[in-house]
């Protein structure tokens, strides 16, 4: 059974830190491209920030560069996103992604943490 789980959110004043984690099972996550997304309230899912396999290569959505980095472990099946300098346009749920662009399959989706950046 394939299962994303994220964690680590919570509520940060603006300017502090977090870090996200997304930890896999029921798939072989070495061969899976991660992606983070985030979704607020009344606006679309967009992506935040993405690695690939390995790890060589990452993305960032121009609004979080300099400001977020994402990472991953294959060893802990585990993606993280550590986020820095928050503020309040960053509050939303975050969602990790799963995709496998070699086999074409997923994607597949976690449930979700909410991030809130408030004073």
């Amino acid at each position: 059974q394939v299962q994303l789980v994220e964690s680590g959110g919570g509520l940060v004043q603006p300017g502090g830190s977090l870090r996200l984690s997304c930890t896999a099972s029921g798939f072989t996550f070495s061969t899976y491209a991660m992606s983070w997304y985030r979704q607020a309230p009344g606006k679309e899912r967009e992506l935040v920030a993405g690695i690939t396999t390995t790890g060589g290569r990452t993305n960032y959505a121009d609004s979080v560069k300099g400001r977020f980095t994402i990472s991953r472990d294959n060893a802990k099946n585990t993606v993280y996103l550590q986020m820095n300098s928050l503020k309040p346009e960053d509050t939303a749920v975050y969602y990790c992604k799963a995709f496998d662009y070699g086999l074409r399959v997923g994607p597949y989706w976690g449930q979700g943490t909410q991030v809130t950046v408030s004073s």
